[in-house]
């Protein structure tokens, strides 16, 4: 959804305007499966937000990241993570637990995780779908994005989940992985991360070959050729 049409506490709406966060929902949890608080507890919601990379720099980045794009990387995973700070603080001002989710932590490096998947919070939302390259992919943006997600137990209305997959045959990313680390296979809503990437060979590509950008953390070449990233590069244009 987007700060024009959201809804929920009109303080939350202006809240996101202010900071210019134009693609942001609230996703319906409760199954116990996030990270708990300091008490054990687990949350019932999410907010989640999707911010865009540059995509003049996105697009430019089909034969592997440079360092324009490690810096924009950084750059907006410093926004996200100082958004959720903020936005913790103000929800446990107004009486209400919360705890955001870091942006690109690997709390697991042997399963190569982090504690949740933002895009499991984004795809409940509303925000977007999972592509043939594991990456949510949004309307407005493609999947030139970074995520942000604040758990929370404020009571928000929920946008209708993302149900299905909208890149039709579209198999770009694919083709362009040059790990191989991409399967093929169209996202379905719960469906295992395994049965889309190749984790391992995706990393150590990445390790091999741009560990001079953040350790090998980026690549974006899959993403790169996005056609909906496309399509907001040409907005923009």
């Amino acid at each position: 959804m987007s700060s024009s049409t959201a809804s929920g506490p009109s303080w939350l709406i202006q809240w996101m305007q202010e900071r210019g966060i134009v693609l942001w929902g609230a996703a319906n949890l409760g199954d116990g499966c996030t990270p708990p608080d300091d008490q054990g507890r687990g949350f019932p919601f999410a907010v989640s937000w999707a911010v865009p990379l540059s995509p003049r720099i996105m697009a430019r980045i089909r034969n592997g990241p440079n360092r324009d794009y490690a810096d924009e990387y950084a750059r907006v995973n410093d926004r996200i993570n100082e958004t959720s700070r903020e936005l913790a603080t103000e929800l446990a001002r107004r009486g209400y637990r919360s705890k955001p989710l870091e942006a690109s932590a690997r709390t697991d490096p042997v399963r190569i995780r982090g504690d949740f998947p933002h895009k499991t919070a984004a795809t409940r939302a509303g925000l977007g779908w999972i592509g043939r390259h594991c990456q949510l992919v949004t309307r407005r943006f493609g999947s030139w994005v970074r995520l942000g997600t604040v758990f929370t137990d404020l009571a928000l209305p929920c946008g209708p989940p993302m149900e299905r997959h909208f890149c039709g045959s579209c198999a770009r990313c694919v083709e362009a992985c040059p790990a191989g680390a991409l399967t093929g296979a169209a996202w379905y809503p719960g469906m295992p991360r395994e049965e889309i990437l190749d984790v391992y060979a995706c990393d150590g590509w990445k390790k091999e070959h741009w560990y001079r950008f953040h350790k090998g953390h980026v690549c974006g070449i899959c993403s790169s050729v996005c056609p909906y990233g496309l399509k907001f590069l040409g907005r923009t244009r």
